[in-house]
């Protein structure tokens, strides 16, 4: 970032940190030095994203990251607060059911294919020597081979994995979130600044002085995220109890303290419930206040009940013993039910937003949120669903089959073919136009990169002469091959197209598969048994196909997990995934992956605000791709005398072409207009050839004032003078190769520099 393999690290720590030059080391304290001149420094932190092996973990929170996202993704509007916090409270009850989801998935592994189904039959026991001791048959009737005790030894693995999702909520933020942003009124102003009006910039909701900070948000959300967790676990030992217990010629004691125990659990679902709904993030100030009595108590409370559901479970029942599979499928479709009303809801307050203030620019029509948390349910369901199907084949490979996982898992399993069919022919669609787009590319290209020729006529004529030239001086595959970039490129603005069908045939599949499970009560196949030969062989072939794809993907993420972990490249690979999943706070779930930009962002803010303060001095910040978002992000959060003397170049840059139409209530065009309007200055170069930067687009007569025209990829159309071998295609990398770009920073630090600064059309 430097071009100087001499650097030193001038603020920050080995995660995150500013860089010069040495020689630029103590430029400060030679200011006779660098008059006029420009200190460039360099902040680092791609240690935020892929930094050690551990990050390769993250992936299985990748259900949670995404639905966080959704959160994110609500379509601009003004004076619609109730709405707005109503489509807030519908993405964090999404979230809370997928920690429920992950819990019971866990729960069905450990409680009922293990500790249920495998230990109670003889053949399973004996050949997984391990179980041993719980089996009734192989150990004699030991202590620990009561039904209910195997279930309350078994719950302590969901329980490990509650707890490690809690500590690792809580390291997390401790490590990146928790970095306080700058204090407004606390940092000195420039002896030569005036005072500016920030009532547009307060209105973005980035500019906000607590959008960095939500430390509040987060605790609660932990502390009912475990609190569900373990209320889960406590359903899943409790209620298998209680429902033997309700059997005529039972204990009353016993079915009385089942009673109970069942509506203390609901009575504590209650609870969370209402901490998950009651509030919200607050951003319009620094919120230093911590709930710490409901942070304690609710955790600590349902892991008392938890305590409570094992010893009632295990008390002895002699005339207990384990058969069939627990009464998981009404766990299993209750949750998918909710889900599916959630996402519902949650579109039709999405497209009330999305009306009191349209833009044609949003993706999807202000319905990415509710698409992008369908998909996070089926994330979710897959990875539950694939864990249930793979444990059920491993432990099952005896004499003697096991009942399996619940209806519902497999007939969710039988749906992954036709929606592998759906993402297919929505392949073969942007191949098909790609291909169109190419052809119309490469003529775009001759245009541009072969100018007539001038021949000298001959005896043949001069129009053919000149034909014969002009062909002769093109390349057909080099115009090709730009052609072909450029109309790949391109396919990024159809992703919402994609996302769009993918999350609707998702939902459409999900509710067949619900419907199928609770009215047959059997798996596809054998609903499906005297239907026609037809419907039998394609149910059938789907459940079949659904459980080998479903165990093909879980060792492909098993695989790519463990490379990642081993492997610098592919955890920075993997690292893409996160700048954008990662780059927002933690607001619909505690156990996503953490926020970076909680980190960065303050770490940026305090540089750029202390360094003009202490200097009086101007900056010009240069951003390329995510590094554009972060800088943005960080010029909102300055006071408004600052933020007047900084100019910004970014290039590569996703702030409109992804970052305005999938989250438009935070970088739309009124955000980003008011951004060009307090800063000195803003240009941005993008290429035709980049999937991921593009223009800004501001609306008016400020569009062209911050985007330069596309920028020339690759730079030499044949060999020349300048580049005797063949220019490569550069895409989304090294803009700095680009003489255009040097021009336009030179331009910004001539603006900027000792003198008066030049007009506002920059």
């Amino acid at each position: 970032m430097l071009d100087d393999p001499r650097t030193v690290r001038v603020t920050g720590d080995d995660t995150a940190a500013v860089f010069r030059r040495i020689d630029d080391a103590d430029a400060e304290a030679r200011p006779a030095d660098y008059r006029g001149k420009p200190v460039p420094e360099a902040y680092v932190w791609s240690n935020l994203t892929s930094g050690n092996g551990s990050r390769a973990l993250w992936l299985l929170l990748l259900p949670f990251m995404v639905v966080n996202l959704a959160h994110w993704m609500r379509p601009h509007t003004l004076n619609r607060r109730r709405t707005v916090r109503l489509y807030g409270v519908l993405v964090r009850l999404t979230g809370l059911t997928l920690t429920v989801l992950l819990v019971a998935a866990v729960c069905e592994v450990a409680l009922d294919l293990t500790a249920w189904q495998c230990a109670g039959t003889r053949a399973c026991a004996e050949a997984h020597t391990w179980l041993g001791f719980l089996s009734p048959d192989v150990s004699g009737d030991g202590w620990w081979s009561r039904p209910g005790r195997r279930l309350a030894l078994a719950a302590l693995a969901p329980t490990a994995l509650t707890v490690l999702l809690w500590y690792l909520s809580h390291r997390t933020w401790s490590e990146y979130e928790s970095q306080r942003p700058m204090d407004r009124d606390g940092v000195p102003r420039p002896a030569t600044a005036q005072p500016v009006v920030d009532a547009d910039t307060e209105r973005v909701a980035l500019g906000r002085p607590g959008f960095w900070y939500g430390r509040r948000l987060v605790a609660r959300l932990r502390a009912a995220h475990a609190a569900a967790g373990f209320l889960t676990i406590a359903a899943a030992v409790g209620t298998s109890a209680a429902h033997h217990d309700r059997r005529a010629g039972g204990p009353a004691v016993l079915e009385l303290l089942g009673r109970l125990l069942n509506a203390t659990l609901v009575l504590g679902a209650v609870v969370v419930v209402w901490v998950v709904c009651r509030r919200g993030r607050t951003e319009n100030r620094l919120d230093k206040d911590l709930d710490e009595h409901l942070v304690r108590r609710l955790p600590t409370g349902s892991i008392a009940l938890l305590v409570l559901a094992m010893v009632y479970a295990g008390w002895p029942r002699p005339d207990w013993t384990s058969t069939e599979r627990l009464p998981g499928d009404l766990t299993f479709g209750g949750i998918t039910l909710v889900q599916s009303l959630l996402v519902i809801a949650l579109g039709v307050v999405a497209h009330l937003l999305y009306r009191s203030r349209p833009d044609p620019r949003t993706a999807m029509y202000g319905l990415a949120g509710p698409a992008v948390a369908m998909l996070a349910c089926a994330l979710g369901g897959v990875m539950s669903a694939g864990v249930a199907q793979r444990v059920a084949d491993w432990l099952g490979g005896t004499t003697d089959p096991l009942p399996g996982p619940p209806v519902l898992l497999t007939w969710q399993a039988a749906v992954i073919p036709p929606l592998l069919l759906v993402a297919l022919t929505l392949l073969a669609w942007l191949a098909r136009r790609t291909w169109v787009l190419r052809r119309e590319e490469m003529r775009a290209v001759e245009d541009e990169y072969v100018p007539p020729v001038a021949a000298a006529p001959r005896k043949r004529g001069p129009g053919k002469e000149r034909l014969n030239d002009e062909h002769e001086s093109r390349d057909a595959a080099r115009t090709r091959r730009i052609a072909r970039t450029r109309a790949m490129a391109a396919l990024t603005d159809r992703a919402p197209r994609i996302i769009g069908v993918l999350s609707t045939v998702t939902l459409l599949l999900g509710a067949a598969a619900l419907v199928g499970a609770m009215t047959t009560g059997e798996t596809p196949a054998r609903a499906a048994h005297h239907a026609p030969a037809f419907v039998t062989g394609a149910a059938q072939t789907a459940q079949a196909l659904g459980s080998w794809l479903i165990g093909v993907g879980f060792l492909l993420f098993v695989t790519w997990g463990r490379r990642a972990y081993k492997d610098a490249s592919a955890r920075r690979t993997i690292g893409i995934l996160w700048d954008v999943g990662t780059f927002w706070p933690r607001a619909a779930h505690p156990f996503a992956p953490p926020c970076y930009a909680e980190r960065a962002v303050p770490d940026l803010t305090w540089r750029m605000a202390t360094w003009t303060s202490t200097t009086g001095g101007r900056l010009v910040i240069s951003g390329h791709s995510q590094g554009s978002v972060l800088a943005a992000a960080a010029a909102w959060q300055l006071t408004p005398s600052v933020r007047s003397r900084v100019a910004l170049l970014t290039y590569g840059s996703p702030l409109e072409r992804l970052y305005g139409r999938w989250f438009p209530a935070h970088f739309g065009p009124t955000a980003l207009t008011s951004l060009h309007r307090e800063l000195d200055c803003w240009r941005n170069l993008y290429r035709r050839t980049d999937p991921i930067g593009g223009p800004v687009r501001l609306p008016g007569d400020r569009g062209p004032q911050v985007d330069a025209e596309p920028l020339q990829d690759p730079l030499a159309y044949g060999r020349t003078a300048a580049h005797p071998l063949p220019a490569p295609i550069l895409g989304h990398s090294d803009y700095q190769a680009d003489p255009t770009f040097a021009d336009e920073r030179q331009r910004l630090l001539a603006r900027i520099g000792p003198e008066v600064p030049g007009p506002r059309q920059c």
